[in-house]
């Protein structure tokens, strides 16, 4: 502990959507106390692959004190209320993943066992029917809930589709205003102090020296300082993602902008849909050993909804992530960190969580070997629950229509998974563990729309009162009919709340 200093120089050697979401974080959370510098270039573009987000993203954004309505129209931003999930349990098979609960638990018995019980005994009524946030979606509806809204009616859960690039902007504008130090140029070279290989400083193109105290990497894949500098590591996951690569391109938006994503399954790998009040983002996320790039591009191009407004441009990457996020003064955020693929919009969930760990653990009194423990374990732990959740995705599936399919279908899974899945089929029960991102209604949204029917719903539930079950389930049902046929349609509500700035 002798050799700790104090942090007065922060430098973030990156810019895009991780960069940016951590100046203004820790330009919010620090104020004048230490000197904040982002280091970006021009030359070097963003991915932007992840323009849609879920439900804990708009807690970061309030948190920051930024205004919704401003926000959504300066990134072209529209609402979302889940995911839509075509040809993934067999082809033609569609169901769709909502933010929110099915139902509510009744006296500590989680809904879709409720609902699991009636079903087996005749109502007919799909468990949809029982998530609002599905309802609206089905019927291109949305209404933020109101502030006084009446306690008989359920919330609605949402999270944003916006530009990427355009949200970078936007907390840029608001980062320098906080003090950020922008700077351009390229980083040609990385210094370590000879005593404890901690990063000393970095060396532009030209010979400008950027000296810090502790340093953000948001290089993307790269991992220029995490990786090239430290030799951190790489715990590679394509073993369990094997998709490597995507073609993504926007496309003009010729109907209605629908209030979710959409994610097709095709032969190797699956196609992303989302809207923005201005263009559609499309790409197709696949696996090279199963399919060409031109055949990825090809399957991509003759579906989409628009015409192209650019040539697809294709990105390649591993997923997996880094052995260690912080390793000595330096914490890897973003695509620097490690990917697993948009299938859940939890790109850009991991750089607000990541960011939300760094704050809580961070202090100005300098780097200890206790802050950088408790930030790995718990970033591990989350990135590995994700895993699990994705792979689900793939693994769960009748498809036997191609190599790629035969191969998710049989592959090993980790026993972290299998738990759940095993526990799941025996009683039809979900244990979330701790504060893991995904809840019971994702899990369930998941298996059950891919076809795993549990043996029996949980026994326990026999114990509720029947006739009090049925009338529940009746309110909850005329609850969500009533609060989305008085919802206006998701056009007519982004039209006349965040209309974009043009």
């Amino acid at each position: 502990m002798e050799n700790i200093m104090p942090i007065k120089n922060i430098v973030i050697v990156g810019g895009g959507t991780a960069g940016w979401m951590t100046a203004a974080a820790f330009s919010h959370a620090t104020g004048d106390k230490a000197r904040i510098t982002l280091i970006e270039s021009e030359q070097i573009g963003t991915i932007g692959v992840g323009e849609a987000t879920i439900p804990p993203f708009v807690g970061f954004n309030n948190l920051l004190g930024i205004d919704e309505a401003t926000l959504m129209a300066n990134v072209q931003g529209t609402f979302k209320l889940g995911i839509q999930f075509v040809n993934w349990g067999h082809e033609g098979n569609s169901y769709f993943h909502p933010f929110g609960d099915y139902g509510y638990s009744i006296e500590g018995n989680d809904f879709h066992n409720i609902w699991m019980k009636f079903h087996k005994n005749g109502d007919r009524r799909p468990l949809y029917a029982f998530s609002p946030e599905t309802v609206a979606a089905m019927y291109r509806r949305f209404q933020r809930t109101p502030d006084q809204q009446r306690e008989d009616l359920p919330p609605i859960n949402y999270a944003y589709h916006l530009n990427a690039s355009q949200y970078a902007k936007f907390l840029r504008k608001y980062s320098e205003a906080r003090g950020v130090n922008r700077l351009e140029g390229l980083v040609e070279d990385v210094a370590l102090k000879p005593g404890n290989g901690f990063v000393d400083s970095v060396t532009l193109k030209g010979g400008q020296i950027i000296k810090g105290d502790f340093f953000i990497d948001c290089t993307g894949f790269r991992g220029l300082l995490i990786e090239e500098a430290l030799k951190t590591g790489y715990e590679d996951w394509t073993h369990w993602l094997p998709c490597d690569r995507a073609v993504a391109v926007s496309c003009t938006q010729d109907g209605p902008t629908l209030p979710y994503t959409r994610a097709t399954a095709w032969s190797a790998g699956w196609q992303w849909r989302v809207p923005l009040q201005n263009r559609l983002g499309n790409g197709h996320v696949f696996c090279s050993k199963y399919m060409s790039d031109d055949e990825a591009r090809n399957i991509l191009m003759s579906n989409l909804d628009g015409d192209p407004l650019m040539d697809p441009k294709i990105l390649r990457f591993v997923t997996g992530r880094r052995k260690k996020f912080w390793n000595k003064n330096v914490v890897a955020i973003g695509l620097s960190a490690g990917f697993m693929e948009p299938l859940e919009s939890t790109s850009i969930h991991l750089i607000y969580t990541a960011i939300t760990k760094l704050i809580a653990t961070f202090s100005l009194k300098g780097v200890s070997p206790v802050q950088e423990s408790i930030f790995n374990r718990l970033t591990q732990r989350e990135y590995n629950r994700i895993r699990d959740f994705l792979i689900l995705h793939y693994h769960v599936t009748t498809r036997d229509d191609s190599p790629f399919w035969d191969y998710c279908r049989n592959m090993n899974i980790p026993d972290t998974l299998q738990e759940k899945l095993d526990l799941f089929k025996w009683n039809g029960q979900f244990f979330r563990e701790e504060d893991e991102l995904f809840t019971a209604t994702s899990w369930v949204a998941v298996m059950m729309g891919q076809g795993i029917e549990p043996q029996t719903y949980n026994p326990v539930v026999d114990a509720l009162d029947e006739g009090k079950m049925a009338r529940e389930l009746d309110e909850i049902e005329k609850s969500i009919q009533y609060l989305v046929k008085n919802m206006p349609e998701h056009d007519d509500f982004v039209k006349q709340y965040c209309p974009a700035v043009r």
